[in-house]
């Protein structure tokens, strides 16, 4: 009869949906739910700041069946601005953060799919937007040779792809971030102006911050680049489980 209660209890881990999103830069514990025995996992890497061009677009990095136990303790790291987002061990599961104007990628042996930020522009452009669960973020506009938006080698930014953000355009507009509820509709792309706009965030991210009088538009939450003088947007990681769960767009909603 002991055993009873303890297989009843497992089984209700096993059926039951659940969900925990891990939004702040640094090091986590995730511990695993009693009776559940895989998860699936969405990491994004941290976006960059602009420092003279503007600054990439962080990866996004998923994975589907992941092996657990129930009370194991998991580390997760959530990177900061240009830095790496992962679960278990950077070799599971991880989000390459945005190497200056370069968007950063994925990796992992647990690794399903995702999508590279968008690089940003240079001669003082726009921010990368977040990479997308099918597509890449897209890439930021460039700056005019002249420092004027009514330049027209100036460009705008570019829609993202597979879910990503959009990137900014020249003139402040930091890069689009990517939601961590599932694939979405892509970021839109942000318009040269002055000042000019900032990416649309893909699949319900946050949208990059517009330009103004003296300021730079940072990048969308999560994993958005900042424009030329903006500061990029920290990753995130968000771990699913129930039975029917996986990204980039079974049941990853609210639930």
């Amino acid at each position: 009869m002991g055993f009873l209660p303890l297989a009843l209890l497992a089984s209700a881990g096993l059926n039951k949906s659940g969900q925990q999103a891990f939004t702040s830069a640094g090091s986590h514990t995730f511990t695993v739910p009693f009776g559940v025995t895989s998860v699936s996992v969405l990491c994004v890497g941290g976006g960059a700041s602009g420092v003279g061009s503007g600054g990439g677009g962080g990866g996004l990095s998923y994975g589907n069946n992941i092996a657990v136990t129930g009370g194991e303790s998991i580390d997760v790291t959530v990177g900061a601005s240009g830095g790496a987002s992962w679960f278990k061990t950077s070799s599971i599961l991880q989000a390459n953060g945005a190497s200056g104007s370069s968007g950063g990628g994925g990796t992992g042996t647990a690794r399903n799919g995702g999508g590279t930020g968008g690089g940003g522009g240079n001669d003082v452009g726009g921010g990368g937007g977040a990479g997308g669960y099918s597509g890449n973020g897209g890439n930021g506009g460039r700056g005019g040779t002249s420092g004027d938006p009514s330049d027209p080698t100036a460009g705008s930014g570019a829609a993202g792809g597979g879910g990503g953000g959009g990137s900014g355009s020249f003139g402040g507009g930091g890069g689009g971030g990517v939601g961590l509820l599932g694939a979405g509709t892509s970021g839109s792309a942000g318009n040269t102006g002055t000042p000019g706009t900032g990416g649309g965030g893909g699949s319900a991210g946050g949208g990059g911050g517009n330009g103004g009088v003296g300021t730079q538009g940072s990048g969308g939450q999560f994993g958005g680049g900042g424009s030329a003088g903006g500061g990029g947007s920290a990753g995130g990681v968000r771990i699913i489980w129930g039975r029917g769960r996986a990204f980039p767009s079974t049941n990853t909603g609210n639930v």
